[in-house]
């Protein structure tokens, strides 16, 4: 940790500040109250509110390497003592160094003045020592917090980066599938399927997990997703879009709405011989955006239990985005399924 005097400005200047206060009333009251002659008030005033302030800026250097959490508290306050001994010596020898060619026929003065400035030299040294203390504490503290917050951050990340790569993964394996069955029954749509897939994990591995991107840019993915699955599924997946033009510059975590559209097919498309239509539906209210999917599915096929993992993922990564609860609505209408996205917004134009 850097002196808190010579790399913060501002401190350094209150603090040449204190003593020069200091000192002036020291002087003013000395001449003007004591009757003290203006030499020997300047001399004492130089020597005690210059020259041990110089001389005190020192003992950061003492507590900084001695701190009450690693030293026991008999061997610092002998250290203290003997440093505070060393310093009133140096301080009072200078002081009489100063001092002698100008009231060298005075020696009574100086004299008398050496054990009341021992005195004074102990218990500003016991100042500075309080002063220095506090300060290292509360830099200490805002270092504390400083590393706690960049702790923080970086297990935030590597939260989305887990919840995030649980996703992807299951995604690729299942349109690998695909693409292995159509190169055989049909390559050009296999073809298609490469080419579409390459455009999509290029768009997710090119955005970090918690990056935001506008709306639209996320629509043109899922609609990219959902030609790939058309490929798999033909007819039986049907898409309808209900967007308001509004809401295609707002601000969304990228890739968060792929694993609705993934479940969507998984419970709605994948269990039936009928076409499934999964509808999306999107407004803007005040500053949040609501996202609405929803999906046909045949009750008879299939039998909730909770949330899957998708929708896990996505709760636990909005919560630590937005740091609130409760951003995304579950309800099953036992014909269809509707998830509701509630994303906080900046400004949204209108």
């Amino acid at each position: 940790m850097k002196h808190p005097l010579t790399h913060n400005y501002r401190l350094l200047g209150y603090y040449a500040l204190f003593w020069v206060v200091i000192g002036i009333i020291n002087l003013a009251l000395q001449v003007f109250w004591y009757n003290v002659p203006l030499t020997y008030s300047l001399l004492d005033t130089g020597t005690t509110y210059v020259l041990y302030p110089l001389l005190g800026s020192s003992i950061w250097y003492s507590i900084r390497y001695n701190s009450l959490e690693e030293v026991g508290i008999a061997r610092l306050v002998l250290f203290h003592f003997v440093a505070a001994s060393i310093l009133c010596g140096i301080w009072v020898y200078i002081s009489y160094a100063i001092y002698q060619p100008f009231i060298s026929e005075n020696n009574d003065f100086l004299s008398k003045g050496i054990p009341s400035k021992i005195f004074a030299g102990y218990i500003m040294y016991t100042i500075y020592l309080v002063f220095f203390y506090a300060v290292n504490y509360y830099e200490s503290l805002k270092e504390k917090i400083k590393k706690e917050s960049e702790y923080k951050s970086l297990i935030r990340e590597a939260e989305l980066q887990v919840l995030k790569s649980q996703i992807n993964p299951h995604f690729l394996f299942n349109s690998l599938n695909s693409i292995s069955s159509l190169t055989v029954s049909n390559p050009e749509k296999a073809q298609e399927m490469v080419i579409n897939l390459s455009t999509f994990m290029r768009y997710s591995l090119m955005h970090n997990e918690k990056e935001m991107v506008s709306f639209s840019r996320e629509l043109e993915n899922i609609k990219l997703y959902l030609s790939i699955e058309k490929v798999r599924f033909g007819k039986k997946l049907n898409a309808e879009f209900e967007i308001d033009a509004h809401c295609l510059e707002a601000e969304i975590p990228n890739m968060i709405l792929q694993p609705l559209y993934e479940n969507a097919i998984k419970y709605g498309v994948y269990e039936t011989t009928e076409q499934v239509t999964i509808k999306t539906s999107c407004m803007c209210e005040g500053n949040v955006l609501k996202i609405t999917i929803e999906n046909e599915y045949d009750a008879s096929t299939i039998k909730r239990k909770g949330e899957g993992i998708g929708l896990r993922n996505i709760r636990k990564r909005m919560e630590i985005i937005y740091n609130q609860p409760d951003l995304i609505k579950i309800t099953d209408h036992k014909t269809s399924f509707e998830v509701q996205l509630v994303i906080p917004q900046k400004t949204i134009a209108s």
